[in-house]
């Protein structure tokens, strides 16, 4: 499974839930990239005030704060 995570530099919310992920992502089985929002106008314009944006495919999974329990939610519906 291969989520999506929006971000931008100097962003220290984005830094902590990349983080967070990264300790969660062994015991989850997930695996993440990267997409700064900066780089590209329609991210940009989409996610700008929610980021860091967590997302699988299309859904949002959460932003702002990694919300854990909606993650393994997510993930056991897969």
């Amino acid at each position: 499974m291969k989520l999506t995570v929006y971000s931008r530099l100097y962003c220290h919310l984005c830094e902590d839930l990349l983080a967070r992920l990264e300790a969660l992502r062994s015991e989850l089985g997930f695996d993440y990239q990267v997409l700064d929002v900066d780089e590209d106008p329609t991210l940009r314009a989409r996610y700008n005030a929610l980021v860091p944006v967590l997302a699988a495919g299309e859904r949002e999974i959460c932003h702002h704060f990694l919300d854990e329990q909606a993650l393994r939610h997510y993930l056991e519906g897969v």
